[in-house]
């Protein structure tokens, strides 16, 4: 059976770290084609690269480290779906939703593709040891006040989406201490998981 699993929480807090052991679990299990992986970051990181003139805008807001908009978001990780989504297979999100609007079309997509109560994984790492890792991380825009913009809208944005998994029957929703080491994190994934 295919299962969805929603990485979420702050900058910083491990969820490509945790998706991508995750990630090597399931297919070290049911096999390389069983499972896509969106990173919506990555998916940033490609789209900011080109040439065109939306391209440069989200550029610019990448560079100040703000928080892209809801319908570029959803565009780039719809469009991942549509070219990707095969039947059977296992999906992990990590760096989606981002926001409460978002949160509801993400909610839309997999109920389309027919994933029973997807997973969701709350990275509950506070704010001192999300900035050591980014910081440590040395990205070119993992700079001290990117790094802060980014915090600060959390609170802001990501938290009420964190909200809305969590009370909500739909979802299995999974609250983990991401301060602790990435290997005592990943154990307390697998045990909240079942696998």
């Amino acid at each position: 059976m295919s299962n969805a699993y929603i990485f979420i929480g702050r900058s910083g807090s491990g969820k490509g770290t945790q998706g991508a052991l995750l990630d090597a679990l399931i297919r070290g299990r049911d096999g390389a084609d069983s499972l896509i992986y969106l990173e919506t970051g990555r998916l940033f990181r490609e789209f900011i690269k080109a040439d065109g003139e939306s391209n440069r805008m989200a550029k610019a807001i990448n560079e100040v480290g703000g928080l892209q908009p809801e319908f570029l978001t959803v565009h780039l990780w719809s469009n991942f779906f549509v070219k990707n989504f095969r039947r059977g297979v296992n999906i992990i999100t990590d760096g989606t939703p981002r926001k409460l609007l978002e949160t509801g079309v993400l909610d839309t997509a997999f109920s389309f593709y027919g994933f029973k109560k997807p997973y969701v994984v709350f990275l509950n790492t506070s704010v001192g040891e999300c900035k050591k890792r980014l910081l440590a991380r040395g990205r070119a825009d993992d700079t001290p006040e990117d790094i802060n913009s980014r915090l600060a809208w959390y609170e802001t944005d990501v938290a009420p989406s964190v909200d809305f998994y969590r009370n909500n029957p739909n979802y299995n929703f999974c609250d983990v201490n991401g301060d602790q080491s990435v290997e005592d994190v990943f154990e307390d994934i697998k045990k909240q998981l079942g696998l």
